[in-house]
């Protein structure tokens, strides 16, 4: 019985060696590529939206050849190509790689602002862009990061091709945090928790002055003093707000959505430039 089980596993082992010769070898089409047949075909992908691929041969150039400027590059395009293909983290963490290992490189900037903008993005789904939402009723973590970001971008390097649209987007940035904390005020007051909501208010008014949301902290503030039976600083509150309304200081300034994309388009070094020799 036993030498009947043993031959059974036997002639099953020489099936599966047999299925398995069957099988066609995979075939590195990578194999003798140079540093720049890699950085074309890379290229090229990215050209026809087929990341995946661009990611793999990006990541291929710098494995087989990580010195250089092409290696450098596509240290550099991956973190694109990884934004691209809706990977927030793995663009975030490239990007992050790139400055660690080249912080005085001359387009570290790009790193920077690729940085920004994936946190700024990483909140808007496919239909949020499309129908117009209230972005600063989501959860504010990823636009304190993309300020963060931007605001580090601009402080590092003022004059680059990136900082103005930096500016641009931490005043948009800033005033969603503003109407984020007018958003828990309101809940706040909607429950009755009235000096919760005065006091948000009051950080509002004093953290984000010259914000659209201001308006909305004094309208929210005199609502809760009411409530809570504080005429005098319901009072200051109202006389805040007609002088504001007066002088106009409630505009919402307009934000390109576009602007950040056809920034990133502008690649940091042109191919042609770059040279192996």
């Amino acid at each position: 019985m036993k030498a009947t089980i043993r031959a059974l596993f036997f002639i099953a082992g020489l099936l599966s060696l047999s299925a398995c010769s069957l099988l066609p070898e995979e075939v590195d089409e990578t194999k003798g590529w140079s540093a720049q047949k890699f950085y074309e075909e890379a290229s090229f992908a990215m050209s026809e939206g087929d990341y995946d691929t661009a990611i793999k041969y990006y990541e291929g150039l710098e494995a087989r050849y990580p010195f250089g400027r092409f290696a450098m590059q596509a240290q550099l395009d991956v973190a694109y190509a990884y934004y691209k293909d809706a990977q927030p983290e793995s663009s975030i963490a490239a990007a992050e790689r790139f400055i660690k290992l080249h912080p005085r490189n001359p387009y570290v900037a790009y790193a920077y602002y690729l940085k920004g903008l994936v946190n700024f993005n990483r909140n808007i789904s496919f239909i949020t862009r499309f129908v117009p939402t209230d972005q600063s009723q989501r959860d504010p973590g990823s636009t304190l990061d993309s300020f963060n970001d931007f605001a580090e971008l601009v402080r590092r390097f003022p004059d680059s091709e990136y900082a103005e649209d930096a500016r641009k987007r931490m005043t948009y940035l800033r005033n969603n945090l503003a109407m984020h904390e007018v958003h828990v005020a309101r809940y706040y007051l909607d429950r009755g928790a009235y000096l919760a909501s005065a006091n948000r208010c009051v950080t509002v008014i004093e953290k984000y002055q010259r914000t659209p949301a201001i308006r909305e902290a004094l309208v929210t503030m005199i609502e809760a003093y009411d409530a809570l039976g504080m005429q005098q600083l319901a009072g200051d509150a109202r006389r805040v707000l007609a002088l504001n309304e007066g002088a106009g200081n409630f505009a919402l300034p307009e934000l390109d959505q576009e602007a950040g994309e056809k920034t990133l388009i502008r690649r940091a070094w042109e191919y042609m430039e770059l040279d192996e020799n």
